[in-house]
């Protein structure tokens, strides 16, 4: 299939979503965003938008092919208009059950042949296929956050995943631009099994006054090399995502690195969830997700 013709939908509005919501457009392809609220649709489509208005502004794309990008964005708010979709990526929150629900639903509603992609980085992606009455066609692709920035996508095969649907969403990831590497179907996939452990330390030194926020990022930028610290990550990604994220981990490998330090349940108690809420580590003007 022509890279072109593609029908992308991305279920659920929230970071992850967006997110990959601006990667599937930037790529040329037909993006239906799907969110059962409208408001939360609302706020996802506002980023979309917002992160192609600031990339003219930085001059990494043209205002034409950026309203381009934007007009191939579409909300919705039923099940029933993803019908035209050739793939379908899951990105809606981390409950098994309500995943299993959404894909057995999506049964209904979209082609055979239509790929269904689950975004999880912490459950099965064979559970999560079981909510469907064809797993085969069922890959886990965990994209790295910020999608829009970071080109990597994890590739978790389910137990019942299809050798043509494994071909078949390699070939998509790099139409999307996107470098894929293949992992097994466990806990954290490789990147959150190192990314957690290390964020949660980073958090540990702040809060134990080993280094200021600013000094932690700062040494993290200039000497390991990483695109930004880790509390503007964890700014981005949303505290309350990462207490989810950590808490499940450490719920089924019970090693005591993935739990969360005590700062995030207050901050996440506080509302600081990061650039969503306004507050998180830094504050914000612009609380759409990729803003400036």
């Amino acid at each position: 299939m022509d890279a072109e013709q593609r029908t992308v939908a991305v279920l659920g509005a929230g970071t992850m979503g967006t997110g990959i919501a601006t990667v599937v457009a930037r790529a040329r392809h037909r993006t239906l965003l799907f969110d059962v609220s409208e408001a939360n649709l609302a706020r996802g489509i506002d980023a979309v938008n917002g992160f192609f208005d600031r990339s003219v502004e930085l001059g990494k794309l043209g205002r034409a092919d950026a309203e381009a990008a934007k007009a191939r964005v579409t909300g919705v708010t039923a099940l029933a208009e993803l019908a035209p979709a050739n793939v379908v990526i899951e990105a809606v929150l981390e409950d098994l059950a309500l995943k299993k629900e959404v894909f057995g639903r999506l049964d209904d509603v979209v082609a055979p042949r239509t790929l269904l992609h689950t975004n999880t980085s912490t459950l099965s992606v064979t559970g999560i296929a079981s909510g469907s009455r064809l797993p085969e066609r069922v890959v886990g692709t965990h994209y790295c956050n910020p999608a829009p920035l970071m080109r990597l996508v994890e590739v978790a095969d389910g137990r019942h995943t299809a050798d043509w649907a494994h071909r078949a969403t390699r070939e998509f990831l790099a139409s999307l631009g996107k470098t894929s590497v293949v992992t097994k179907d466990r806990p954290g996939f490789i990147v959150n099994r190192f990314l957690i452990p290390w964020e949660n330390s980073c958090i540990t030194a702040l809060e134990t006054g080993l280094g200021t926020r600013d000094s932690i990022d700062t040494a993290v930028t200039g000497a390991l090399g990483h695109p930004m610290g880790p509390f503007r990550l964890l700014d981005v990604v949303g505290l309350d995502i990462h207490q989810q994220v950590a808490t499940r981990l450490y719920e089924q490998l019970r090693d005591p690195r993935f739990f969360p330090p005590p700062m995030v349940e207050r901050m996440v108690s506080a509302g600081d969830l990061g650039r969503k809420t306004g507050r998180g580590f830094y504050t914000y003007d612009d609380t759409r997700f990729f803003g400036s």
